[in-house]
């Protein structure tokens, strides 16, 4: 079973391989095995079985596809800054574990500084973005204040 998110990983026994998997993976996660291997330098079988190794030791996360919001009918992006009223471990936590089964959440970050979480959001509209604010965040007792910061343009970067 991978690690949860926020476990503390060493990865002592990764070697340039496991490395150059992973750094290839990270720049297009759609890449076949044989392509994959052939551009690592190792045989389809061998980079079939360290792939695995790596998503069974929580270094690949996971696969996804980057699908535009706007097709999915959620056109609006915001980060939500958030700051709790409490910041005991079970209240973090909790908050931590609410958040990001929170609807149109698509990540949850725990920051250091003034706010304690930002939250990238998808919405509909201003409004389903004002109602979630008001729905989810402004009604929940842990939470002390919410800065919403719309987002006009999003770029990949290359890390």
């Amino acid at each position: 079973m991978p690690p949860e998110p926020n476990e503390v990983r060493p990865y002592p026994a990764l070697d340039e391989v496991d490395r150059a998997i992973l750094a290839e993976l990270a720049a297009d996660g759609r890449l076949p095995n044989n392509a994959l291997a052939e551009r690592v330098g190792v045989a389809p079988s061998t980079c079939l079985t360290r792939t695995r190794a790596l998503r069974e030791r929580g270094a690949i996360r996971g696969f996804h596809a980057e699908v535009d919001p706007a097709a999915l009918g959620l056109p609006l992006q915001a980060l939500v800054s958030v700051r709790l009223t409490a910041h005991e471990r079970a209240a973090v936590d909790a908050f931590r574990a609410r958040s990001v089964r929170l609807p149109g959440v698509v990540s949850v970050f725990h920051v250091a500084g003034a706010e304690d979480y930002v939250l990238h959001v998808r919405a509909a509209s201003g409004d389903a973005l004002r109602d979630f604010v008001l729905d989810h965040l402004a009604v929940d007792p842990v939470v002390q204040h919410t800065q919403t910061s719309l987002i006009f343009e999003q770029a990949r970067g290359m890390g």
